[in-house]
């Protein structure tokens, strides 16, 4: 009975693990914990943890960073990979994929990202928090695509689909806006060198190469140049994704013809034995098969799913742990300049005013088309999802205050995602029940 039980609980948390909105809510349930943990007596503990060097000592020289830095620079690398990967695919087969489908998505996107950034910088133009301009710009997909799933046949397919696809473009707009915005002094020795990896990585794409091996290996090089060059070193590994070849080292009708002769091959070892234990050709095809199903993969979504889980599970919920825990006293000033308000407008009025319009343009101008069963009014409740802007928002926040308030308004800053990614949640949850409770009447 414990076994029955036990088993049960296992396959009760590997659908928990695999629905789309699993990761949303341990995003949210790590940034609440974070919150707790940074207003309880652990605290200053807190605190420190993040500030605590992690490397090694060579006769007297600290090779390392603070913790916070290895979340922030090398475990997002890993998410931002995912991310490149990802943005790849669509471009390549996805919703993404040519001017005529990617036209709608990528434009109401360029909406999502203007409409807050224009709303931030004109209530902070000409003050020291002029910079965070960026912060309201993102959309974080997981938080989006949980209360999607929360929301259920409310919402279409075709909507979903929108806003997901709208989602990966915004996370290439946020990354162009990083490289472009967040960087800090450019050493052009270090570029350079960066910029020979990427061509060394581009002839190994060309050359067919589809071993995966040699591209991390590479990646981690193009990561350690481009950080010291003074881009952000997470740009590396978009990069390094867009250069992950697509095609597998042999076709499908070829694996079904290679797999068909090693079946036989076991089939005809098995008539001949009469023990339990397997003949060696039977090992010697079970080794072939697993060569081939390696083979017949594409590099690009082989590798992809192999980090996905890990970056949903385990880097962005340590991210969200380390960078949402702010301590609410007296260091919150809401009044500094107009960083609360320009962030809480930018993602619960921009997002969706900016989204709603370029897509209405862009569609009157014939430049792109609605997908089809998609009314205005649900572009707009999508629009107001896309007002979740966590992760890609928080990150930002790290990169974009310097100067003696930067603490100050980087907490102010965080807050304010928090209260405003749950507004936009609440508003774009309420908007699409109360237009489904409408249309059934």
């Amino acid at each position: 009975m414990e076994v029955v039980n036990e088993r049960g609980f296992l396959s009760s948390l590997k659908k928990l693990t695999q629905s789309e909105s699993f990761a949303g809510v341990l995003l949210l349930c790590c940034a609440i914990l974070a919150m707790i943990v940074a207003n309880s007596p652990l605290g200053e503990s807190y605190a420190a943890l993040w500030k605590s060097k992690v490397g090694f000592d060579i006769n007297g020289i600290f090779i390392g960073m603070s913790l916070e830095h290895w979340i922030n620079d090398v475990l997002m690398a890993f998410f931002f990979l995912v991310v490149g990967l990802e943005i790849k695919r669509e471009v390549l087969f996805g919703e993404l994929a040519g001017f005529k489908r990617a036209a709608l998505p990528v434009i109401a996107a360029l909406g999502g990202m203007v409409g807050p950034g224009l709303i931030y910088y004109a209530l902070n133009a000409g003050t020291s928090s002029e910079h965070g301009f960026g912060i309201p710009m993102a959309t974080d997909i997981a938080f989006a695509l949980g209360v999607l799933s929360i929301l259920g046949k409310r919402v279409s397919i075709s909507v979903k689909v929108f806003l997901v696809s709208l989602a990966v473009a915004d996370d290439l707009g946020a990354i162009i806006v990083i490289a472009l915005f967040y960087s800090s002094g450019v050493s052009f020795e270090w570029l350079g060198i960066a910029a020979c990896i990427v061509a060394v990585l581009v002839a190994l794409n060309k050359m067919g190469v589809k071993s995966l091996k040699p591209y991390m290996l590479l990646g981690v090089f193009l990561w350690i140049a481009v950080h010291n060059s003074g881009i952000h070193a997470t740009i590396a590994a978009v990069v390094l994704a867009f250069t992950i070849p697509v095609a597998p080292k042999i076709d499908t009708i070829s694996f079904m013809n290679k797999l068909k002769k090693m079946v036989d091959k076991f089939q005809d070892a098995q008539n001949k034995k009469d023990t339990i234990l397997l003949h060696g050709d039977q090992v010697e095809a079970l080794h072939h098969i697993a060569v081939h199903k390696t083979a017949v993969q594409n590099p690009l979504v082989r590798l992809e799913h192999a980090l996905a889980p890990y970056s949903s599970f385990l880097i962005m919920p340590i991210f969200a742990f380390a960078n949402a825990g702010v301590t609410i006293g007296d260091n919150i000033d809401f009044g500094l300049d107009h960083v609360f308000l320009g962030i809480l407008c930018g993602l619960v009025i921009g997002k969706p005013v900016g989204i709603f319009l370029f897509t209405f343009l862009a569609e009157k101008l014939g430049i792109a088309t609605r997908p089809k069963g998609v009314t205005w009014i649900e572009i707009f409740g999508a629009g107001a999802l896309g007002g979740i802007g966590f992760t890609m928002s928080m990150f930002v926040t790290n990169l974009a205050f310097s100067g003696e308030h930067a603490l100050v308004a980087t907490d102010v800053a965080k807050i304010s995602i928090l209260i405003a990614s749950l507004v936009a949640g609440v508003c774009g949850t309420i908007f699409f029940i109360v237009k489904d409770k409408l249309s059934h009447h």
